[in-house]
């Protein structure tokens, strides 16, 4: 085994291989969004110092920003106390993360017992995936 395969030994997979990965701007601390990574992505990240994922309803690897050019440049991945959710400190390029067009794909408040969208839209999720 090689000493760039061996830290994934110390995660603790899902029961579908998976690991929750929370992305987090490296200036503002903001998430930006949540996915989830298999080993090939997460081996893939470390290696290319660019968020990769596995997308559940593709089934496949997605490179964050393969269409959007939205990429997230990885500065910095952290592995939580029991091995089971990853933090990654990134650069979010574009300034777009989620497919809605936003910042983030947290752009909804609760108040009141109703969702209400806090966060415009920056570029038209149509002009993003055309």
């Amino acid at each position: 085994m090689s000493p760039m395969t061996d830290f994934l030994d110390e995660i603790t997979w899902n029961e579908d291989g998976l690991l929750p990965a929370v992305a987090q701007d490296a200036d503002t601390g903001r998430v930006l969004m949540v996915a989830w990574m298999n080993r090939e992505a997460l081996s893939l990240t470390a290696k290319e110092r660019r968020a990769v994922y596995w997308s559940r309803s593709r089934k496949k690897i997605w490179r964050k920003g393969e269409e959007s050019g939205h990429v997230q440049q990885v500065k910095e991945v952290r592995l939580d106390c029991d091995a089971d959710v990853i933090v990654l400190q990134i650069e979010q390029i574009g300034g777009i993360a989620c497919h809605t067009g936003r910042e983030s794909c947290f752009y909804r408040v609760l108040r009141d017992g109703e969702w209400h969208t806090v966060d415009p839209v920056l570029k038209n999720p149509g002009d993003i995936y055309s």
